[in-house]
């Protein structure tokens, strides 16, 4: 009888050490290096489940003890990472462990993207449609339907995109990075129209941006955009007309080939400052941070008339007869 009990006994740690064992080794295949030499990328796909995801990374030679992680969502499904589509890069040396903290943490992959400002809605989608690694949602749908899709039905979407360098990661819309871009321009835009000068001649804040997209397409000069909102305040204050050419070209379209023709300054459009009295019925372009903070805070003074210099800056007057004088001088002498 002793003999049997020392027999189980004996097994019994046989048994045991051959668990811790076993364990001890399939802990080391899990924080073995994964088999990779050099940086990689590897996307999650969208709706993927971890076991599709160690099949994958199998079949791409990126890990190699497909039984180690299939153990591990039996034993620690707690510790199984809620996987994030998109792409990841996997760098030699990680384990399996971190591997697949990399797939459910933050460090997507990103990619830039530039809206400068000045430019239109239209090059912002072109810009957007051109983006290869962004899921297009909204290729082939009107601006209208586009808004739609914002909850801005009836909206009109010029100006109403904050223009700055945007990351995004493979698996994100096009449509997300325009609901970004709205929320800031709209964020920023109440910003600024909280801190206006007293003495304005715009009343609401879509006012203040249709006339920092004038300001923003006029210069790029920074210490002139005050200026200029000073010029286009006291022209409306007087009843005078903006004459600004951006919008002439502007309610051209698609026809401006690079040249405005004295027809095209007569041509009657809702854009065509040369024509309409006040500001045109929309923004023009997407205004940067500092156009919509000079539309809200124009510099006093008396200039009433500007004209373009040739080196990115611009000529200011007070008279007709001192902006003529300046025309001659910069325009029709260059």
């Amino acid at each position: 009888m002793r003999r049997v009990l020392i027999i189980i006994l004996l097994l019994v740690v046989l048994a045991m050490a051959a668990l811790f064992g076993g364990y001890r080794y399939w802990q080391s295949r899990l924080a073995a290096p994964i088999a990779i030499s050099e940086s990689t990328l590897y996307e999650v796909p969208r709706g993927a489940g971890y076991h599709q995801v160690v099949s994958e990374l199998v079949a791409q030679g990126v890990i190699e003890d497909a039984w180690a992680f299939r153990i591990l969502a039996r034993l620690e499904p707690q510790s199984l990472p809620r996987l994030r589509p998109g792409e990841f890069r996997l760098e030699p040396g990680m384990s399996g462990r971190e591997l697949l903290e990399r797939l459910g943490s933050e460090q997507l992959v990103t990619y830039p993207l530039t809206i400068p400002e000045g430019w239109t809605f239209r090059q912002m989608r072109d810009a957007l449609e051109a983006a290869p690694k962004l899921e297009h949602r909204t290729e082939g749908l009107t601006d209208a339907e586009v808004m739609a899709l914002l909850d801005r039905e009836g909206v009109h979407p010029e100006g109403w995109f904050f223009p700055d360098t945007y990351l995004y990661h493979k698996g994100m819309s096009d449509l997300e990075l325009l609901e970004q871009a709205h929320s800031r321009m709209r964020a920023t835009l109440d910003e600024v129209w909280a801190e206006r000068a007293d003495d304005l001649t715009i009343e609401t804040p879509y006012e203040a941006l249709i006339m920092a997209s004038l300001i923003e397409r006029e210069t790029g000069a920074p210490e002139e955009r005050r200026e200029i909102a000073g010029v286009f305040k006291r022209r409306l204050e007087r009843g005078m007309r903006l004459q600004t050419d951006p919008t002439v070209i502007y309610g051209m379209g698609e026809r401006y080939a690079g040249n405005i023709t004295r027809a095209d300054l007569r041509e009657s459009t809702p854009y065509n400052t040369y024509v309409i009295d006040g500001m045109p019925p929309t923004p023009i372009a997407l205004p940067g941070r500092a156009a919509l903070e000079a539309a809200v805070d124009p510099l006093p003074g008396e200039t009433l008339y500007f004209v373009a210099k040739g080196d990115g800056t611009h000529h200011f007057s007070r008279t007709l007869r001192e902006h003529n004088n300046a025309v001659n001088r910069y325009i029709r002498n260059r």
